[in-house]
């Protein structure tokens, strides 16, 4: 640890933290005053509290050598799933999902604490098998990685957080150089599967139309079916291709393997998600399908940064929030209060903002001359890009509900503490980028 590693740091990085962290500050405020101007909640300095604790973290990382968490990737990665484990558990339930562990009002969300641990540990990983393994079983293993955290999140359930262990898979095996018909087969399968999850109850109801076709995904005989005659097929292509080394064998049982994960993991996801969470895919079609209810999140949220206009009305001004139209407005809707008191321009320099990480991140990728510098910095890009298209685009309403934060600005200790964290090891990449 030394103390003038504080002055090799990637300062543009650190600062476009700093400035979306106190902006999460002001807003959160803003948000706790209501349209009387009393203040309801003292939300803001508890995230001031933590953003010090948070840039405390970042400095101190910046001055650790992030290598000397590797023979260590092991333990951090088991010590979360157990903490995980747990918390499905004994946790607290809060908002339908089982995610908190605390005592009191002190509580933290080991999911996002979690995201941070599987990136090292994959990092590791993918770094130690660069020359050694198959593409195939390197993907494999990969994927083990990342879904085991990501299936117990599931269960709790939060759906938000359990997706972005997707990014961090896709982002991370792309830099590590798998193959691009593993990374396509991953992304295929976890679109086709959201499409026939939704379908369904998509067609009850917004269409209000029942459509044999698609109702028929809800019979388990049927699914079971298909993809016992789908296995079939592979199994076939597989012999065929062991054999005569054909292609066309190859993508036969490319695709059929595809649709069969797709069929199942479909038919679970409609039994393991609550009615709520899939509620929200569906408003996200037509929030006027449920405008009190689901549809209520982002019909206000459009509505207020609608108002806001080119300029805003002004810090403190907005109607939505301070008329507390807009539900969880210090946390998933942040943004929307945001661009309502500082308009289109106070959008764009968000958007601004975090493409400055994602360019800087890119930048550590670039100039790092360690192959486990470059998968860590990888998949934290994957976590920030991803919260923000997500969240950005759920309060625009072209992004369905999922319960993801803005990083940086949204309410939450742990949130903000694992963010932190990522930007505490970027630091220490970058300050180490060229030595061995």
């Amino acid at each position: 640890m030394r103390i003038r590693d504080l002055l090799e740091i990637d300062y543009v990085l650190l600062l476009a933290t700093v400035v979306l962290a106190v902006f999460g500050v002001l807003f959160i405020y803003s948000s706790a005053v209501t349209s009387t101007g009393v203040l309801v909640s003292e939300e803001y300095i508890k995230q001031i509290i933590w953003v010090i604790a948070g840039l405390f973290i970042v400095l101190i990382l910046a001055m650790v050598d992030y290598r000397r968490l590797r023979d260590l990737t092991v333990y951090l990665y088991l010590g979360t799933l157990a903490l995980l484990v747990y918390t499905c558990l004994f946790g607290k339930l809060v908002n339908g999902a089982r995610a908190w562990i605390g005592i009191g009002s002190f509580g933290i969300q080991p999911s996002e604490f979690a995201k941070i641990s599987t990136i090292i540990l994959l990092a590791r990983y993918l770094d130690d098998t660069r020359r050694s393994s198959t593409g195939f079983f390197r993907f494999i293993v990969s994927c083990l990685i990342v879904l085991v955290p990501m299936g117990i999140i599931l269960v709790q359930p939060d759906f938000g957080t359990s997706l972005v262990f997707i990014p961090i898979l896709v982002t991370m095996a792309f830099v590590a150089g798998i193959s691009m018909q593993y990374i396509f087969f991953l992304i295929a399968c976890i679109s086709i599967t959201a499409v026939l999850t939704v379908l369904p109850l998509w067609q009850r109801n917004i269409m209000h139309n029942t459509i044999p076709s698609l109702e028929i995904l809800t019979n388990s005989r049927f699914v079971l079916s298909c993809m016992v005659a789908l296995g079939v097929i592979a199994g076939i292509a597989l012999i065929g291709f062991l054999l005569y080394k054909r292609r066309y064998f190859f993508w036969i049982l490319y695709s059929s393997m595809i649709v069969i994960l797709s069929l199942g993991l479909s038919y679970v996801a409609r039994r393991v998600l609550r009615d709520y969470q899939i509620q929200r895919l569906i408003v996200f079609l037509d929030p006027d399908v449920d405008p009190q209810g689901a549809g209520w999140h982002i019909i206000q949220s459009i509505t207020a940064i609608g108002s806001g206009g080119l300029t805003g009305k002004g810090y403190l001004q907005g109607t939505q929030s301070h008329y507390r139209f807009l539900p969880q407005q210090s946390t998933d809707f942040i943004f929307s209060i945001f661009t309502e008191e500082w308009g289109l321009l106070g959008g764009l320099l968000v958007f601004v903002l975090f493409l400055l990480i994602c360019l800087r991140l890119v930048r550590i990728m670039r100039t790092t001359s360690d192959c486990f510098g470059v998968y860590i910095a990888a998949g934290l890009a994957g976590v920030y890009v991803f919260h923000f298209l997500v969240n950005v685009g759920m309060t625009m309403g072209i992004m369905p509900i999922t319960g993801i934060p803005l990083l940086f600005m949204s309410y939450g200790g742990s949130s903000i503490i694992s963010a932190m964290t990522g930007i505490g090891l970027a630091l220490s990449i970058y300050v180490r980028r060229y030595t061995h």
